[in-house]
């Protein structure tokens, strides 16, 4: 595996559409995650600004952020945001489907990072379970189990369209649609 740090901060780029988040509420016991956040490109620089920009009102400064690799294709070393810069660092033993935020005055957040190409049913399944009060589901293990659930639609979906295609078996034992006075010759 293989990362790319783009050691330089642009300044100029295009603005970001607001951060699209869920968090567990507030004062609920502690679980494995904070919530989850859903990005809408795999640009860390450019979300994360996004990002910075909502945490920052709600949490206080946002100063560093980590990463696995494995979905970004640049991991810039440092970002800056409205007031201030975020440095950003990255482990490749983090999961993969996990961001944590770090804030000097209040503390650390963990979140569900969604893949910006999910379809907005699967990522509000996904937003929902990862701000699941005392959720003790991974990052990774929530991704897994809406694969599962997404893999089981499918099927469903096929099974469905191959019985009203006439794939489904009449009350002779037949085909639907076999005529029936052809059996037996």
């Amino acid at each position: 595996m293989t990362a790319t740090i783009d050691r330089t901060i642009i300044s100029e780029r295009a603005p970001a559409s607001p951060a699209r988040l869920s968090f567990t509420p507030a004062g609920s016991p502690p679980g494995l995650l904070d919530g989850a956040w859903w990005p809408r490109s795999r640009d860390l620089f450019r979300e994360l600004r996004a990002l910075t920009d909502v945490l920052d009102a709600r949490w206080g400064r946002i100063t560093h952020v980590t990463v696995n690799p494995t979905h970004w294709p640049v991991v810039p070393r440092k970002v800056p945001v409205t007031g201030h810069t975020v440095h950003v660092g990255w482990f490749a033993e983090e999961d993969p489907n996990k961001l944590i935020l770090l804030s000097y005055t209040a503390g650390r957040w963990d979140l569900l990072v969604i893949p910006p190409e999910t379809g907005a049913a699967a990522a509000a399944r996904l937003m929902s379970a990862a701000a699941t009060p005392g959720g003790l589901c991974t990052a990774s293990a929530l991704m897994a189990s809406e694969d599962i659930t997404r893999h089981a639609q499918e099927e469903l979906q096929e099974e469905e369209e191959w019985e009203t295609d006439g794939g489904a078996a009449s009350a002779t034992g037949q085909p639907a649609g076999f005529p029936t006075s052809a059996r037996g010759r």
